[in-house]
């Protein structure tokens, strides 16, 4: 789990947010054996919840994504084969590359505290509190996974600046209000921008 000080991410559930309804798990690579299997890049840090999926959602280009069932999955070299009902051959699962495996937002893995999926931060303003009132930093670009403490990369008017996600640095983060308060260490914003 986290390290007391630091708040800790999750690229999954998703990678990729399709308009606020569904979470992509996984994206289609290729077809897998001859009987309409295809094998897939999980898109999840939770691979136990592939087990336990009975229906998902295909990312349908131009079209709503469509409903299918899940006949079964399997790991396979640290990817997933999935076998859906009605696709039967590998014409059948050719047709499903590079298409996204999606399931439906409030199915998402829930978090303990002080975790939060990369999707949610990314997007969110960046405040300070100076002087009584706050200050805007800047919005979150994109998080780098470190294997550490992750960092937010943040664009502000001066550039783009690192900002560790710790919870010393980071005091607050609110993903409904889409804001995250910093309380940075003296020449933080000024040291990488």
């Amino acid at each position: 789990m986290t390290s007391r000080g630091s708040a800790r991410t999750y690229g999954g559930d998703v990678a990729q947010i399709v308009p606020d309804r569904f979470l992509a798990v996984a994206c289609v690579v290729r077809p897998q054996g001859r009987r309409g299997e295809v094998l897939a890049e999980p898109l999840t840090d939770f691979s136990a919840r592939f087990k336990e999926l009975r229906e998902v959602f295909l990312e349908s280009p131009g079209t709503d994504p469509q409903p299918i069932k899940v006949e079964h999955v399997w790991p396979h070299k640290g990817r997933v084969v999935i076998k859906f009902w009605g696709v039967d051959s590998i014409s059948d699962a050719s047709s499903l590359k590079g298409r996204h495996v999606l399931i439906l937002a409030e199915d998402r893995m829930p978090l303990p505290p002080n975790h939060y999926y990369l999707w949610e931060l990314q997007g969110c303003r960046v405040v300070m509190e100076r002087n009584g009132g706050q200050v805007e930093v800047g919005k979150v670009t994109s998080i780098e996974r470190t294997g550490g403490v992750d960092v937010l990369h943040v664009a502000t008017a001066q550039g783009e600046v690192l900002i560790p996600l710790a919870q010393a640095i980071c005091t607050k983060i609110d993903t409904e209000a889409r804001t995250i308060l910093i309380d940075p260490p003296e020449d933080l914003l000024d040291l990488n921008a």
